[in-house]
């Protein structure tokens, strides 16, 4: 949580962070499973007369290896770069690796937090956050990992107490 401890103001306190779900590495996952299925089928069609299936499986595996690396990797910079959190003060939402996209919204401003899940989201508790200011946008946080225990830590109200 590099970004969110840097944009702290003097006194501002960091009330709950949050981060990706892991959800996000789904899409690689599956690639790696398709890949491990080209790979024994590869090595199961090596023993038989047919040659070329065996190298065309090959091939295909080593794309879709190549494709569940990228998919992996692009999901671990995603979650790697993405920072959520409620301070006393603020929500304060931050993602990029090189390029920056950031929402930073005082708590005074926020006039709803809508919470969607899906079914998977409900099992596995994650979801999209839409966060809702006065005379502002909206701004969908998507695949955030415990989407109501974060929406509670932003309407919980005066922090001054905690």
């Amino acid at each position: 949580m590099n970004y969110v401890r840097r944009v702290l103001q003097p006194g501002e306190r960091i009330i709950y962070e949050s981060r990706l779900h892991p959800v996000i590495f789904t899409r690689a996952v599956l690639a790696g499973i398709v890949c491990l299925v080209l790979i024994v089928s590869a090595i199961y069609e090596a023993g038989s007369q047919t040659q070329y299936l065996s190298l065309a499986l090959w091939i295909a595996a080593a794309i879709v290896g190549v494709l569940a690396a990228w998919a992996g990797l692009r999901a671990y910079i995603r979650r790697a770069t993405t920072e959520f959190a409620v301070t006393d003060q603020r929500v304060i939402y931050k993602t990029g690796l090189l390029g920056r996209h950031t929402l930073e919204m005082n708590c005074a401003k926020v006039e709803s937090v809508d919470v969607d899940q899906s079914i998977p989201g409900r099992l596995f508790d994650y979801g999209t956050i839409i966060v809702r200011g006065t005379g502002g946008s909206l701004e969908p946080i998507r695949h955030i990992a415990a989407p109501l225990t974060f929406r509670s830590h932003i309407t919980a109200g005066d922090y001054s107490r905690i």
